[in-house]
């Protein structure tokens, strides 16, 4: 594992228990080879960087490690560069959102069955409501040959549409590699050209391209199936998405999507122009459609989720060997990235413990308000200690000296206090274990640090989770 150094609000006694919370739960995920052979994180608070770090294996083979510079194909969230694209053509006047997609290209066709139906527009392919199908004709996400932009559009006369426009929210690869195509028409230059020049290149995006350069390749960890009963994963090889590239064909990094994500923040606060202008940024962002549980919905290319503590807009991303998700809670200034190299990843359910456990503590600290700063002296039982029936970590958390089981899904749900009782001594406090209120007694080594802990009458050895 490679970390960048603690500073700014990264140093922030709350934010810097909470985020060693974070990486010991990834590190203990690793060992126990529950999701991704490595996994990539960065967190960004307004125009912060406030940490950035690769675990695990960026190759399994040669045991490469993942790092914050490592490059993985992130898939779907090639959309929102696809939606920005338009949208600065758009505010050019150069084309309408409302206007139907054969005003751009006149050889769209496509059966339909629905003779009650608006025309497609741009609208419907940013909002994922053309109705269209979710692919562009064939199962390239099985075979691994995905078509060129010449073999889509001869597919079109061939396919049917799966729904009337504007009448149900349906997922759809096509209609963002469709809205490519109004990109490369309306400029006049080939898509990938168009993006780098007039959103990569400006925002500093260096790591990040819609096609995948040969510069890059050694930066781009290897991607992996999922694990599958009685198999090991098994590595995927390069796939080129072809004509699917404005859907799904970009690379990056969790650094510069972290860039990417102060971008947002910067635009969103200071106002103006850059890349976009802020009123367009923020109408992308807005909900567009509104899914019927009212917890969700889309803007424009921008996926918004609603939960109880905050709103979360970004996207996913899902490519062959890499789950990768993406995003922002604007009222916090906290933005959060997750890269994986496997089908079994979850990166949805690291982001969401992220923000579970960072993002109030980071609001607070930007806020200027203290924390509560260890005991140094807690520095020598920190760690983790295993037995035959589960594992434990020993830490600073929130101000408190916290036993946690980092095997959980959520480890911060149910976890103890130690309280100090004697030199080397404390009494376990919490809820829902047979050992509360038992003494928790640390064995000390030459070097006096922790090789030993005892809860009760059962001992725990020190372990690593280091790769």
């Amino acid at each position: 594992m490679t970390t960048t150094a603690p500073s700014g609000l990264a140093a922030h006694p709350d934010v810097a228990s909470n985020i060693a919370l974070m990486e010991v739960w990834l590190k203990a995920r690793l060992a126990y080879d529950k999701g991704s052979p490595g996994v990539a994180v960065a967190i960004v608070h307004d125009q912060e960087l406030v940490y950035a770090s690769g675990f695990g294996y960026a190759d399994v083979e040669s045991g490469a490690p993942v790092t914050a510079d490592s490059i993985f194909r992130i898939a779907s969230h090639s959309k929102l560069f696809t939606a920005i694209a338009i949208m600065q053509l758009r505010d050019q006047r150069k084309l309408r959102l409302d206007a139907p997609i054969i005003d751009y290209l006149p050889w769209f066709r496509i059966q339909s069955d629905f003779v009650d139906t608006p025309p497609i527009t741009i609208r419907h392919l940013l909002t994922h409501t053309s109705g269209l199908p979710r692919e562009a004709g064939s199962p390239y996400w099985q075979e691994f040959n995905f078509p060129t932009a010449d073999e889509v559009r001869e597919r079109l006369p061939g396919q049917r549409a799966a729904l009337p426009a504007e009448t149900r929210w349906k997922y759809s690869n096509l209609a963002l590699s469709l809205a490519g195509e109004i990109v490369t028409t309306v400029s006049g230059r080939p898509y990938a050209r168009y993006v780098q020049q007039h959103i990569l290149d400006p925002l500093g995006l260096a790591s990040t391209s819609a096609v995948f350069p040969d510069a890059h390749r050694e930066r781009l960890v290897t991607g992996y199936t999922r694990k599958l009963p009685g198999t090991p994963r098994e590595p995927l090889p390069f796939i080129d998405a072809a004509g699917l590239a404005a859907a799904t064909g970009f690379s990056s990094s969790v650094t510069d999507m972290a860039r990417f994500i102060a971008w947002q923040f910067r635009l969103r606060e200071q106002g103006g122009e850059e890349v976009l202008k802020a009123s367009t940024l923020r109408e992308m962002q807005r909900v567009h459609w509104l899914q019927p549980d009212w917890k969700s919905g889309w803007g424009i290319g921008f996926s918004i989720i609603h939960t109880e503590e905050r709103d979360l807009i970004g996207h996913s991303g899902g490519y062959p060997g890499y789950l990768t998700n993406t995003r922002i809670s604007p009222t916090e200034k906290v933005g959060v990235a997750v890269f994986t190299n496997s089908l079994d990843g979850e990166p949805q359910k690291l982001i969401e413990r992220i923000f579970e456990w960072v993002a109030k503590p980071l609001v607070r600290a930007a806020a200027g308000e203290s924390g509560t700063e260890p005991d140094p002296a807690w520095k020598q039982y920190e760690g983790t200690y295993r037995n035959l029936w589960n594992d434990s970590h020993v830490l600073p958390l929130d101000g408190k000296l916290a036993m946690v089981d980092p095997t959980l899904d959520n480890p911060k749900a149910d976890y103890f206090t130690l309280e100090p009782v004697s030199e080397h001594t404390f009494l376990l406090e919490g809820s829902g274990s047979a050992a509360l209120a038992e003494p928790v007694f640390f064995e000390l080594g030459p070097d006096g640090v922790a090789t030993r802990m005892k809860v009760g009458d059962n001992w725990s050895e020190r372990v690593s989770y280091e790769t």
